[in-house]
C-alpha cells in the first residue's frame, strides 16, 4: 500500500497544504487450472492394499505442478478398505503455498448428479489451504463409501472420471502509471528474411542436389558454429564462394537456410504441396539431421518436439533410429516407451523402418528388450505385491510405518 503522510492545515483555510497523494492497489487473486483423470480398470485397482493408489500425471497450474491420487482401498487402515480416498497433491518444491480446491467425480449417465467437494464460490472461515511442502495434499480419506460407488452411475464400462481445480493464490502490487508507451515484438527475423529473399549482398553460394543457394557467410557464421569454421576458421574450405552440400536434398536445405534467417519454420503444407502429418514427419526427420550436422540446437529441439508429437506405428522405428545416431535422448525415450507397449511391438515389427533400426542400430534393438523386459518385471512384481510385506511411500509424505520420506514425483 502507498504511504501514510500527515500534513499541516494552512491557518485560515480550509484546504490542506499536503500535495495531491500516490496511491498504490494490492491485489490478491486466483491463477486457476483445471484437469480431467479417467481411472480406467477400476475392478483391477481395487484391492491393491489400504494405503497404495493411482495417479495422475502431473499439471501445471500457478507455476506449481499437482497431481490428484486415487486410493481404491482407502488410505487409511482404520477405514477397513469401506471407502475410496481421493487427493489433490502439491508434486513440486514448493513453501506455503496457498490454493483453493475442487474435487469432482463425474456422473457418467448423463444426468448431471456430479458428486462435488469446492473452496470455490463459498467463503472460507480460514482462508485458502496451505500446502507445505512437496507431497502436501488436500482432500478425503472418506470421499466415497465403496459399496455405493460401485452401484452407482459415476462407475460406467468400468472407469470413473475424476475433474479437479486447483486456484493457485497470488499477490501483486499496482503502483501508479503516468504514462505508457508501446514497444513493438522484434522483427529482427523479418529483416534477415527479407535480405535472404533479396540475395542483396550475397557472398557465397551453396549447390544442393543439382540446386544453387545464395547466402551470406556473415548471418551462417553468426548461426550456425559448423559455417563459422567452415567459412572463417583456420582449417576453412578452399572455396568459400562456391560450397557443394552432399547427402541432403535440395528441399532440406531451402527450410534450413529460411530458419536460420528468419529463427522459424516456414509453412510445411506450403512447402510439401500436402496437409499429410506422414510428409511433415518425414521433412522433420530430414530437419533434424540437418539441425545436428550444423550445430542449430533451437531448430533440433523443434525437430524432436515436431517428430514427438507425429509418432506412429508406421514412423516410430525411423525417428528411433534417428534419435539414436544424433543424440536426441528424450525423443528417444519416447519412442522406446511407444515401442513398448504391447499393442504396439507386434505392429511396429512388421514396418519396413523396423528393418532399418535393426540394420542401422542394432544396439537399439538390445535397449528396447530391456525396456519391455522392465515393464513385464513391474507387472509381475505389481500383481505378486499381496504376497509380500512391502514399504509403501504414502502420498502425504509417510512410509507405512509412519516415518517421514521424501516424496519423488514423476
Amino acid at each position: 500500500m502507498g504511504s501514510i503522510r500527515v500534513c499541516p492545515e494552512v491557518p485560515g483555510s480550509s484546504k490542506s497544504s499536503c500535495p495531491t497523494p500516490t496511491a498504490s492497489t494490492s491485489r490478491t487473486e486466483t491463477v486457476n487450472g483445471s484437469h480431467e483423470f479417467k481411472i480406467s480398470g477400476y475392478s483391477l485397482a481395487k484391492g491393491m492394499g489400504i494405503g497404495k493408489y493411482v495417479a495422475s500425471d502431473t499439471f501445471m497450474v500457478g507455476g506449481y505442478s499437482w497431481a490428484v491420487y486415487f486410493y481404491p482401498d482407502g488410505k487409511s487402515p482404520e477405514d477397513n478398505a469401506a471407502y475410496v480416498s481421493l487427493f489433490i497433491a502439491l508434486a513440486s518444491e514448493g513453501a506455503d503455498v496457498r490454493a483453493l480446491f475442487e474435487l469432482t467425480l463425474v456422473d457418467q449417465s448423463g444426468n448431471g448428479s456430479h458428486k462435488v467437494h469446492s473452496h470455490f464460490g463459498r467463503t472460507l472461515e480460514s482462508g485458502p489451504y496451505t500446502l507445505k511442502y512437496r507431497g502436501s495434499m488436500w482432500g478425503y480419506k472418506r470421499f466415497f463409501k465403496r459399496n455405493l460407488l460401485e452401484a452407482s452411475d459415476y462407475l460406467k464400462d468400468d472407469c470413473l472420471l475424476v475433474r479437479c481445480c486447483v486456484g493457485v493464490v497470488k499477490s501483486h502490487t499496482e503502483g501508479p502509471r503516468s504514462y505508457k508507451i508501446h514497444v513493438s515484438p522484434s522483427d529482427l527475423g523479418q529483416h534477415f528474411g527479407k535480405l535472404l529473399e533479396s540475395g542483396k549482398g550475397a557472398d557465397v553460394t551453396f549447390e544442393v542436389d543439382g540446386e544453387a543457394f545464395s547466402a551470406h557467410k556473415v548471418v551462417l557464421a553468426a548461426r550456425s558454429p559448423v559455417f563459422r569454421a567452415q567459412l572463417f576458421g583456420p582449417l576453412k574450405d578452399r572455396n568459400t564462394q562456391c560450397i557443394r552440400i552432399e547427402d541432403m536434398e535440395a528441399p532440406i536445405f531451402k527450410v534450413l537456410l529460411h530458419f536460420i534467417y528468419w529463427d522459424e519454420l516456414p509453412d510445411m503444407q506450403e512447402l510439401m504441396g500436402t496437409e499429410s502429418k506422414w510428409a511433415s514427419t518425414l521433412v522433420a526427420q530430414h530437419l533434424l539431421a540437418a539441425a545436428d550436422r550444423y550445430a542449430l540446437e533451437r531448430l533440433r529441439a523443434i525437430c524432436e518436439s515436431k517428430l514427438c508429437e507425429g509418432i506412429s506405428i508406421n514412423t516410430v522405428a525411423t525417428t528411433l533410429a534417428l534419435a539414436e545416431q544424433h543424440h536426441c535422448f528424450q525423443l528417444k525415450a519416447v519412442c522406446l516407451k511407444f515401442i513398448a507397449f504391447p499393442e504396439n511391438l507386434k505392429a511396429v515389427m512388421q514396418t519396413e523402418g523396423f528393418e532399418y533400426l535393426n540394420e542401422s542400430c542394432p544396439s537399439v534393438l538390445t535397449e528396447l528388450l530391456e525396456y519391455v523386459a522392465r515393464l513385464g518385471e513391474h507387472s509381475i512384481t505389481a500383481a505378486s505385491s499381496g504376497h509380500r510385506k512391502e514399504v509403501v511411500a504414502l502420498a502425504d509424505g509417510c512410509d507405512s510405518n509412519g516415518r517421514r520420506v521424501k516424496q519423488r514425483l514423476h
